[in-house]
């Protein structure tokens, strides 16, 4: 009777960690005729906020795995989304650069569907890229195009024409998001700004040029006190040039 307890407690414990395990919404091959070179496997795709009318963003986790001997220096693939009634509903673009023999690269991609994604097939691309020059105010802010990180603003990027997904993230600002959409007419040389809202944290804006973002403690006619990242910094009064203060909640007594 103990053994019988025993693996039946066993089993409580291993179903669980079995079910947490996320199945695959669709793995494809590519090409899907002859010998694969690409194995790609879609996690569930997720609607974000965001989007025009009846068009939505779709976040999903990818992982590409190269099946052969070979480097890919540079893979375009379309990716067509299909509703459960197999009706075209959207599409999304993927782009692989220097992906090594057997290699295995993970990365997330942000498509646009009018409806549920419910299957997927891919297509090569020969569309042609157009440069765009992506700001923010303020600069320096991290942005990602279709989920994936470019550096920080300004910055010149090659986006393939259809509809991609900018975000924008700054340390003290709030973050945003912008649908971007590229038509066969554009030409390159184009750009785009998108201002990033009102800052969490007070800014001293520095005579060198520099700007600090937290929480101004005290300031008078020698010197001022800020918090940043919880750490209290002291600062020569002559060195600043402009202090911007945000309105705060106040405090419940």
């Amino acid at each position: 009777m103990r053994k019988v307890l025993a693996i039946f407690f066993v089993l409580l414990f291993v179903l669980p960690s079995l079910e947490a395990k996320e199945t695959p919404f669709q793995t494809l091959d590519w090409p899907d005729a002859g010998g694969p070179l690409i194995r790609f496997t879609f996690a569930k795709f997720k609607m974000v906020m965001g989007g025009q009318a009846k068009e939505h963003p779709y976040l999903a986790d990818v992982t590409a795995e190269n099946l052969s001997d070979k480097t890919m220096s540079s893979v375009n693939l379309l990716l067509y989304i299909f509703d459960k009634t197999h009706a075209r509903i959207g599409d999304g673009n993927i782009n692989l650069t220097n992906v090594g023999s057997h290699q295995v690269v993970k990365f997330e991609m942000t498509v646009f569907a009018t409806g549920t994604p419910a299957s997927l097939s891919l297509a090569a691309s020969t569309q042609r890229t157009l440069s765009v020059t992506i700001n923010s105010v303020p600069q320096g802010a991290v942005l990602k195009l279709d989920g994936k990180e470019m550096g920080t603003t300004p910055k010149m990027a090659e986006v393939t024409i259809g509809k991609h997904l900018l975000e924008f993230s700054k340390e003290g600002y709030n973050s945003g998001k912008f649908p971007l959409e590229m038509g066969p007419r554009d030409a390159s040389g184009g750009s785009v700004s998108y201002e990033l809202g009102i800052s969490n944290h007070d800014t001293i804006e520095l005579r060198d040029g520099s700007v600090l973002s937290g929480d101004l403690i005290s300031v008078d006619t020698k010197e001022a006190q800020i918090r940043i990242g919880g750490n209290i910094q002291t600062l020569d009064r002559n060195q600043i040039k402009r202090v911007s203060l945000t309105q705060r909640d106040p405090v419940a007594q």
